[in-house]
């Protein structure tokens, strides 16, 4: 009996002493209130050349340049919008608080989409993160995982932006500094409440928001950046591009990326109309508006969607999208291989004329462009490639790569929803290393690898519901193991299952004859292609191997199908290839 009283004793002392830690706890977080980001700004991360001591981003002094942000068009309290999250670079002076060390303060925020969106860097030299928590207006919470690379060795690859320099209180340094905007998944459909940031050392965030939904729209067409290679110059030129919807639909509106740039572009004005033939339109262009102005200026590494038009856009069909570059662009954006003309005009803003007359110079590749969006519709399927995708060797202007036919298919049946089919290949793209670095002027326009251009070219796609991987030719070929190869797809993988979407893999096609497929290669290509059609990491697979091999010499095309060069099918082995799909594949 005794030992029951003490023990009852010693039960009621615990409880006695932790009832107050309890309750003072309790009324601390009733007091604190979640507050705008603003209001928790604790670092000051941005000087002026002239006065770099007066900020001290990591610890030691060094800081960011508000030149070198003005120069790239991240002027104070400006929105941005990038990975279509629309953030607001904080609205400070040099010298000022404009970021936040993590570590585990409420923030409120509103929205409801599909992703949280953080403008964030890390300072400690590697990357840096932690677990932070949604809190939702029904009351429930979701966890999330949130990790910011390192200000100044972070990968460029994925960087919102780059700066050519770092302040420091001994002078300033020509040294790169790198700002990122990382997406968490949200559970879709609940209204955000708050966000409690992850504690972590040397974790920065400027700005956070919820990226909004895209409702009403799917993506009808789609390029990726492979690179900023140097064009022209062009001084008051319009561009006037050929692109070819997959899906139509009453309404539309137009994406441009200035990715990878250092500098803000300005279009002056842009316009959309059906293709008559060439560079004529076919009745007059209609001009588009971007947040009721005729043209925007897009910040380095900022994107910018022009506003929705009551614009019929038929399905299957060529558009011209013509824009205004009033200024020098001595370099841009530019998805290379476009196997289709489009046209450059002489001196003046000529988007509003229908005629081709203006336009006496042909171009072959895509610059700024990235999107065309139209209204309705039930969303997209995503197409992660490289050159085979991207319709090398297909015949010029007669949009035969596997994704158009691919796009017809999907128009001329009633089994599965009428998708859009957006095209992100990459001629010469690899699954896990990079041939374009992500920062500067460069010739090579292969893009960074599919693993760090996943999340802006996949996820963050216009209604995107299903995404297919085809790629890992190009790492074999330039000797990645195939061990290396499959933990990349294995990745790839994982992180569309997070974001809800449906993944499938398409396997290697066979390429003996061609200069690098040696047998080696192949015996890679083959491990590859054997883990696709076994493992669990996607939802399906897509067998082109199977498709377009010789079955008397399976590590070849068969010769029907080969464009020539023994890597890339023609025709009728792009054909083929779309035609093979089951389409049910593309739904649950």
């Amino acid at each position: 009996m005794r030992r029951c009283v003490w023990g009852s004793t010693v039960v009621l002392a615990l409880f006695a002493a932790l009832v107050p830690e309890v309750s003072v706890q309790a009324a601390t977080e009733q007091r604190a209130a979640p507050l705008p980001l603003e209001r928790l700004f604790d670092n000051v991360a941005v000087s002026d050349d002239s006065r770099p001591a007066e900020a001290n981003f990591d610890g030691a002094g060094a800081s960011l340049s508000a030149q070198d942000l003005s120069a790239a068009g991240w002027t104070s309290g400006r929105a941005l919008t990038v990975q279509g999250a629309r953030l607001t670079w904080p609205k400070r002076q040099p010298g000022e608080p404009d970021n936040v060390r993590a570590g585990g303060q409420d923030v409120r925020v509103r929205g409801r989409g599909d992703a949280l969106a953080f403008l964030v860097a890390g300072t400690g030299g590697t990357d840096t993160g932690g677990t932070g928590t949604v809190r939702y207006g029904d009351g429930t919470r979701s966890a999330y995982r949130l990790t910011a690379p390192d200000w100044r060795t972070g990968p460029l690859a994925t960087k919102a932006v780059a700066l050519p320099h770092i302040n420091t209180p001994a002078g300033q340094l020509a040294e790169r500094a790198r700002l990122y905007v990382i997406t968490v998944p949200l559970v879709v459909g609940r209204a955000v409440a708050s966000v409690r940031l992850p504690h972590a050392i040397g974790l920065h965030v400027f700005a956070v928001s919820v990226r909004a939904p895209a409702p009403g729209w799917t993506g009808s067409w789609a390029a990726a950046t492979g690179g900023y290679p140097t064009v022209g110059p062009w001084t008051d030129r319009t561009l006037r591009l050929v692109v070819h919807t997959s899906a139509g639909g009453p309404r539309v509106r137009l994406r441009f990326d200035n990715t990878f740039a250092a500098a803000p572009v300005r279009i002056g004005s842009a316009t959309v109309a059906v293709q008559q033939a060439g560079a004529a339109a076919r009745g007059t262009p209609a001009a588009v508006t971007f947040g009721g102005a005729a043209g925007v200026e897009i910040p380095a590494g900022a994107q910018a969607y022009s506003d929705p038009l009551a614009f019929v856009v038929p399905a299957d069909t060529n558009l011209l999208v013509s824009f205004h570059l009033p200024g020098t662009v001595p370099a841009a954006p530019v998805h290379r291989l476009a196997q289709q003309r489009s046209y450059v005009s002489g001196p003046g803003d000529h988007t509003a004329d229908g005629s081709a007359a203006p336009y006496g110079t042909v171009l072959t590749s895509w610059p700024l462009l990235t999107g065309v969006d139209v209204g309705g519709g039930p969303g997209s399927v995503v197409l992660l490639g490289d050159s085979i995708t991207d319709g090398d060797k297909s015949t010029m202007d007669a949009n035969r790569r596997w994704p158009n036919v691919l796009a017809t298919r999907l128009l001329n049946q009633s089994v599965v929803p009428h998708y859009g089919v957006l095209n992100q290949g990459i001629s010469g793209n690899r699954v896990v290393s990079d041939r374009y670095p992500g920062e500067g002027v460069s010739t090579d326009t292969a893009g960074v690898s599919a693993l760090y251009r996943f999340d802006r070219d996949v996820v963050a796609q216009t209604s995107a519901r299903t995404a297919v991987v085809f790629e890992g030719i190009n790492d074999v070929r330039w000797q990645t193991t195939a061990e290396q190869v499959i933990a990349g797809l294995r990745e790839i993988a994982d992180r569309g299952h997070a974001r809800g979407l449906r993944m499938l893999a398409a396997t290697i096609l066979p390429c003996a004859g061609e200069a690098r497929c040696t047998a080696a290669v192949d015996a890679e290509r083959v491990k590859v292609n054997q883990w696709i059609r076994t493992s669990a990491g996607f939802d399906g697979v897509l067998d082109f191997d199977a498709v377009i091999r010789d079955p008397a010499q399976p590590s070849r095309m068969l010769p029907a199908y080969d464009s020539g060069d023994h890597l890339h099918p023609g025709d009728a082995g792009l054909a083929a290839l779309a035609e093979s799909i089951d389409l049910r594949a593309f739904v649950r």
